[in-house]
C-alpha cells in the first residue's frame, strides 16, 4: 500500500482538485467583524472577495422517545480568490483553509498557503488547531491519457478495484464498485479513501467520460501547535505521495509523464 518510490511530478497530472483545512476552538470575533485586517494581508494574491451564510445540518439533541432537531446558528463563510479563479481561500470562525484547482505540485501549493496562514495566525492567534487536514482529489481520465480501451485493472492496485480486479468482470459490466476505507496510518495521521469509477461534474458541467475517482482525506487530530502546523501538513503531504503512488500501476504511472523533482 504505501510505495517507497521517490517523488516525482506528472506532466499530465490528474489531480483534480487540493484542499488543506485547518480547524481551531470557534474564534468568535471571527464572525462578528469584518476580517479587514486579515484581507489587507492577502488582498495582492486574493484580490476577489465574497461572503455568505451558511446554516449547519440540524443537531439531534433530546433522549430516547423524546428527540428533536434543533436549529443551528448560521456561520459566514468568507471567501477569497486568486485573479485567475484557481485558488481560494475560506475562513470562517472554525476553519481556514486553501483549495486549488490547478495544482502542479507540493512546494508551489505550501508556497500559496504560508501568507493566509501566517496572517490567520499573527491576526486571530489560535490556541492550537484540532484538525490539520489535506485532501487530494484525483481524476483519472483515460482519455486524457490515450489509455482508452485499457481496463482499470491495469492502472489501478487491486486492492482498490473492489469486483473490477476479477478477469471475467468488465469495466462496462459493473455500474457502481467503490472502495471505502478509514484508517490509522504512519506519524499519528489518518486516512479516508474512497476509490472507484465514476463521473465528475466541474464548473456545473456533467463530464460523459467514466474516470477513476481516488479521493485521498488525510488528516491529523488532537490538539496540534500552531509552530507545528507546517510540519504536520508536510508529514501528511508525504503520507498521500507514498499511497497514491502504491495506487497506481507502473502503466499508469508512466502514461501520467513523471520527471524528477
Amino acid at each position: 500500500m504505501f510505495s517507497q518510490d521517490p517523488r516525482c511530478i506528472y506532466r499530465r497530472s490528474q489531480t483534480g482538485e487540493v484542499i488543506c483545512q485547518l480547524r481551531f476552538p470557534e474564534i468568535l470575533t471571527i464572525g462578528a467583524n469584518l476580517p479587514v485586517q486579515f484581507q489587507e494581508a492577502i488582498r495582492s494574491e486574493f484580490p476577489q472577495y465574497a461572503a455568505r451564510k451558511e446554516a449547519p445540518a440540524p443537531k439531534l439533541t433530546g433522549a430516547p422517545g423524546n428527540f428533536r432537531l434543533e436549529e443551528q446558528e448560521q456561520t459566514i463563510n468568507y471567501q477569497f480568490v486568486s485573479a485567475d479563479g484557481f485558488w481560494r481561500v475560506n475562513l470562517t470562525s472554525r476553519f481556514i483553509s486553501l483549495s486549488c484547482a490547478r495544482y502542479t505540485c507540493w512546494e508551489d501549493f505550501a508556497d500559496k498557503l504560508d501568507k493566509p496562514l501566517a496572517a490567520f495566525i499573527k491576526i486571530y492567534k489560535p490556541a492550537y488547531f484540532e484538525r490539520v487536514g489535506l485532501r487530494y482529489l484525483n481524476f483519472i481520465s483515460r482519455k486524457a491519457l490515450s489509455l482508452e480501451g485499457t481496463p482499470f485493472s491495469d492502472l489501478i492496485a487491486p486492492a482498490y478495484l473492489g469486483l473490477l480486479a476479477e478477469e471475467d468482470v468488465a469495466d462496462n459490466m459493473v455500474n457502481r464498485c467503490t472502495v471505502e476505507a478509514e484508517m490509522n496510518i504512519r506519524g499519528g495521521c489518518k486516512a479516508k479513501i474512497h476509490a472507484g469509477p465514476g463521473m465528475v461534474k466541474r464548473n456545473g458541467q456533467q463530464d460523459e467520460e467514466i474516470k477513476f475517482i481516488f479521493d485521498q482525506d488525510l488528516f491529523m487530530p488532537g490538539k496540534v501547535p500552531v509552530n507545528m502546523s507546517a510540519g504536520a501538513l508536510q508529514t501528511l503531504h508525504n503520507q498521500a505521495w507514498s499511497i497514491f503512488r502504491g495506487a497506481i500501476t507502473y502503466t499508469l504511472h508512466e502514461a501520467m509523464g513523471p520527471t524528477d523533482i
